[in-house]
């Protein structure tokens, strides 16, 4: 089972409009995880982690091979592309993957704390994406 997934430019920009609160200038989408993370390379070959679940955007390797390295250990792919979950997801629910499509929450973690199989669904990696940047900011703007 592939744990990564790659969109076209316009689904990016799309999906990434509601996070422009973040610095995403000069920050590549490459591909993402099944739950619509997505991993982006900036100009100087870093690569960044925009975490949807917790709605931040950090830097975590400072090359490719860096990312990759992480990537290929169980605990990279706990990690960064929620691998148990995402084959809970396909062997134990049977949820399959269209080509546009992540999976998701409904309602998500940051309002439920459940990370549990059984909640998750499939959806439009566009949609999925751009509601998670404008829940994080709504929810930023409230607190603070």
């Amino acid at each position: 089972m592939e744990l990564t997934k790659q969109f076209s430019e316009q689904q990016y920009r799309q999906a990434l409009d509601s996070w422009t609160w973040l610095d995403l200038a000069g920050k590549a989408p490459r591909f993402t995880s099944l739950f619509g993370d997505v991993f982006l390379e900036s100009a100087d070959g870093a690569w960044w982690h925009l975490d949807t679940f917790e709605g931040e955007l950090v830097r975590g390797w400072n090359t490719r091979s860096d990312l990759v390295a992480e990537l290929e250990t169980e605990a990279g792919q706990d990690r960064y592309l929620l691998a148990g979950l995402a084959m809970g997801a396909y062997h134990r629910r049977e949820l399959r993957l269209g080509a546009d499509q992540v999976y998701a929450y409904a309602p998500p973690p940051i309002v439920t704390g459940s990370f549990d199989v059984d909640h998750i669904a499939v959806f439009d990696f566009v949609v999925v994406v751009n509601l998670a940047g404008q829940l994080h900011l709504q929810l930023r703007s409230t607190s603070g």
